[in-house]
């Protein structure tokens, strides 16, 4: 397997920021970002990957690790801001937070996709960012890490719905608990409703 590596970083000067999102196509819970930076690329990780590629355990490992050596930023953006504007709105959304709470005067930023955040750095879209960027990589792993804790909080609102398994995406048995309990405060109104009208 190929691991993500510096390439892209060092192909660029500066202190660069690898941005992620975890969330988008969830029926509940926010969209979340993180943004990541390694002031020190000598210190190298072994097995940083897209966090789609690992087990919640390795996640974890992981984001202990990456925590622990690099500078990072979460950002969030509600169910009601996904409700008000739309989920890519909300996305680039949570993606302005994580640099802004990294802290940090950026040169670039590169982020997973084609559909950057507007923010005053530069910035390069990297599509399957995640499979090449260590800093991508890695911000993806703190943002799924972060998200899915959340998404076990809220479960203990709300366990009808088995969020700590389904972390609010539209399985079957999630789409039919909204239709047995109806929406919480929690889901994205759109979204949950029309995976209750494809039961039907």
């Amino acid at each position: 397997m190929k691991y993500p590596d510096f390439t892209l970083e060092n192909e660029l000067s500066g202190v660069i920021a690898g941005v992620d999102e975890v969330g988008r196509g969830p029926l509940a819970g926010p969209v979340m970002s993180a943004a990541v930076v390694f002031t020190d690329r000598n210190m190298i990780i072994e097995g940083i990957n897209d966090s789609k590629k690992l087990t919640a355990k390795s996640r974890q490992i992981l984001y202990e690790k990456i925590t622990s050596v690099a500078k990072f930023g979460i950002g969030i953006a509600s169910v009601e801001e996904i409700n008000s504007y739309n989920i890519l709105q909300a996305t680039k959304l949570s993606m302005q937070r994580a640099l802004m709470n990294l802290g940090l005067e950026l040169d670039y930023v590169l982020v997973d996709g084609n559909q950057p955040p507007k923010v005053k750095w530069q910035v390069k879209p990297i599509v399957n960012g995640d499979s090449l960027s260590v800093s991508i990589a890695a911000a993806s792993i703190i943002a799924k890490v972060t998200r899915d804790q959340l998404m076990q909080e809220l479960h203990n609102q709300h366990p009808e719905y088995n969020w700590h398994k389904n972390k609010g995406y539209g399985t079957k048995e999630h789409r039919e608990a909204i239709s047995l309990y109806g929406v919480t405060e929690h889901h994205r109104k759109s979204m949950a409703v029309q995976a209750m009208a494809s039961l039907t």
